[in-house]
């Protein structure tokens, strides 16, 4: 029973909330067994898989590309330093586009603030009329690695 944890004690030692518990086993992420009284238990390895979670979230994975990886870690035994490595491997590129695509906005936030024109009429962020509707929805100006996928929103 010492590896079994109850939802209050992965959500403080996870730092997610019992519902985005209950919204990432209902979603096939994590996994809970329960008690002859129905209560959830989580076995201690989910606190893994969650920092996994979170670290992908924050890559720009959408949890239908999560939900992929995990199922790859193998069953029955808690994964290993090597299962991790191999199922974030394809992160380096990603982040690395993320990190460039956070330059731009930085670079781009420094000259429109820093150019002091103050002019909606020439700064290269504004969409007078909404003429980029056509373009697809959401902040079409950002890089696309921060331009997250709609379905995520």
């Amino acid at each position: 029973m010492a590896d079994q944890l109850t939802v209050a004690e992965v959500a403080a030692r996870s730092g997610f909330a019992p519902s985005a518990l209950r919204f990432y086993e209902r979603r096939g992420l994590i996994e809970a067994g329960r008690t002859s009284g129905n209560q959830r238990r989580y076995h201690r390895d989910v606190l893994r898989r969650l920092a996994f979670i979170a670290a992908a979230r924050h890559v720009g994975l959408t949890l239908d590309e999560i939900r992929a990886a995990l199922d790859t870690l193998p069953e029955g035994r808690s994964p290993t330093r090597r299962d991790w490595t191999r199922i974030s491997r394809h992160w380096r590129a990603r982040l690395d586009a993320e990190i460039d695509a956070l330059r731009q906005l930085r670079d781009g936030l420094d000259g429109c603030i820093g150019c002091g024109c103050l002019s909606l009429d020439r700064c290269v962020i504004s969409n007078p009329d909404d003429t980029v509707a056509p373009r697809g929805p959401g902040a079409v100006f950002l890089p696309r690695p921060l331009h997250p996928p709609v379905e995520d929103l």
